[in-house]
């Protein structure tokens, strides 16, 4: 039996975070993996051909790069390897009308663009732009604190000092909004509009739900504000660059190595037991990365639990799921709305409010969606070192899809299986593609389909496919994720901890959850 003052479940970025910040404060650290590399959803790897490198699942790292982890330890990771890769165009949409609408860090270019679909809508988003200066610090501060916590209710005070009670009242508004009803305030052009809805379905905010207008509002000043960032070979790097650290610290990483038990003894998480046999004692804390379906369903007997707290995780629902398609290519798509289209890290292809609503609820009905949301993402546009010279990958997201398929919203595929079905509905995706990037097709090496059931067999936190692990409607979001009265990272057993984007502030690159629980923990 090996000894540590805390054991972590899952090394995921978060559990990283959580590790790395506890050894800084000379807490004996052991960080267990069920799988054979650390990461979690952050990983790349050559899928298909040696020498081009796939991100499987995340891509973008803007949220770890604008991070407090990240603030904290830049330094330090930077001399363990991590690099990043600003993105100046960051992201566009294309219309069916042989049109696009994109957002990089030349705030002139964007406002320009906005104003040949309309003047006032241009002067509405130069406004608004101009304002987020001033709103984005009490934002940034209340997502960087826990929920609930002496330091959100200080935010609060500081946006009511800062700006009295107009500007309390439009924070509060914006953390309420659906996309739709906070665009429909602000502007009139539907393809303005469209551009920046896309984002809520990064996560599964769809036009009118409530709560969804932030991400969407979040994404878009930020990345005309700041850029986005990639990691410089692959979103590994941040991987990579926080085990180094972890180890440089004292840490220790166990890979291969999945959770049989939590051990409970008087009432408190004291040992994890490994399915090979050997057990990990945790003298000051257990922390779980790991969904809590997962590990209140088997790892800690349920019977140790409250009633709340177990219904609570049953009524606990996942996001839709989604789809990754990798490509080698020869060259880059050729977008037929602009050559400009292929120096942008994310195309999508989303064109309208009504038909990003149509695809919400064709999924959540169990639908395969006659026309998907597409986040298409160009890496090696920004990074040529994840291909051999010349030669590109290609990372498609396919938003939103159901984890169990009863039929297909446009009648052409029979069957209900994933492993029947991905490969045609890839093909869909293709076609969709090509209808703003002709020829596509022809520029494929190799491909490789990740259907929602394969996301969840490379990462079993990834339940259904859902990415987020776990839906970001407001009645699990805030003070309710994942569930009410156990925002605040502690769960019903002392000692036993949970981070991970199934906590507070939910899924994303933020490496939040793990870093501000061991904030409290290490005082």
């Amino acid at each position: 039996m090996s000894d540590f003052d805390a054991v972590i479940l899952g090394a995921g970025h978060n559990g990283l975070a959580a590790a790395v910040h506890l050894a800084s404060k000379g807490w004996k650290i052991a960080v267990v993996e069920a799988k054979s590399s650390a990461g979690g959803a952050v990983k790349t790897q050559e899928l298909i051909e040696p020498g081009f490198r796939h991100d499987l699942a995340a891509m973008n790292l803007s949220m770890f790069a604008g991070s407090a982890f990240h603030h904290l330890y830049a330094g330090e990771l930077a001399a363990h390897g991590l690099r990043f890769i600003r993105a100046t165009r960051c992201f566009a949409s294309v219309f069916p009308d042989g049109s696009h609408l994109g957002i990089g860090t030349n705030a002139a270019e964007n406002t320009a663009a906005i104003a040949a679909l309309s003047p006032k809508d241009a002067e509405r988003f130069a406004a608004m732009s101009n304002e987020f200066g001033s709103i984005a610090p009490h934002l940034f501060s209340l997502l960087g604190a826990p929920m609930p916590s002496t330091q959100s209710a200080k935010t609060v005070w500081r946006a009511w000092r800062a700006g009295s009670m107009p500007l309390l009242t439009d924070l509060l508004r914006l953390l309420l909004s659906s996309p739709r009803g906070f665009l429909d305030r602000h502007f009139r052009d539907e393809k303005l509009k469209a551009m920046i809805a896309a984002w809520g379905l990064h996560l599964d905010l769809p036009p009118d739900a409530a709560g969804g207008a932030l991400f969407s509002y979040l994404e878009t000043m930020t990345n005309q504000a700041f850029g986005m960032v990639i990691g410089a070979g692959g979103a590994d790097v941040i991987i990579k660059a926080m085990t180094g650290l972890l180890r440089a610290k004292g840490g220790e990483l166990f890979l291969n190595s999945p959770v049989a038990s939590v051990d409970i003894v008087n009432g408190r998480a004291r040992t994890v037991t490994l399915a090979d046999g050997r057990k990990l004692t945790a003298k000051r804390a257990v922390i779980s990365n790991i969904h809590p379906k997962l590990l209140f369903n088997g790892m800690v007997p349920q019977s140790t639990l409250p009633r709340r707290f177990v219904e609570g995780l049953t009524t606990y629902r996942a996001g839709p799921g989604a789809m990754m398609i990798h490509l080698t290519l020869d060259d880059l798509p050729d977008w037929s709305a602009s050559p400009s289209l292929k120096s942008y890290a994310y195309v999508h292809i989303a064109p309208t409010l009504a038909m990003m609503t149509r695809v919400y609820g064709e999924a959540v009905s169990g639908l395969l969606p006659r026309e998907p949301v597409l986040v298409v993402g160009q890496p090696t546009a920004l990074d040529p070192s994840r291909a051999p010279e010349g030669k590109h990958v290609l990372w498609i997201q396919v938003r939103v899809l159901p984890a169990e398929i009863r039929g297909d919203a446009a009648g052409e595929i029979e069957a209900t299986d994933w492993a029947s079905v991905k490969d045609a509905y890839a093909e869909r995706v293709l076609s969709i593609i090509e209808t703003q990037a002709p020829g596509l097709r022809t520029r494929i090496r190799g491909r490789a389909v990740w259907s929602p059931l394969d996301l969840q067999t490379e990462n079993p936190n990834l339940i259904g496919g859902d990415s987020l692990s776990g839906s970001h409607h407001l009645d699990q979001n805030f003070l309710f994720r994942p569930v009410a009265g156990f925002s605040r990272y502690k769960s019903p057993i002392d000692g036993l901890y949970m981070c991970g984007a199934a906590t507070w502030p939910g899924a994303g690159t933020g490496a939040g959850s793990g870093f501000m629980l061991a904030k409290m923990l290490a005082g």
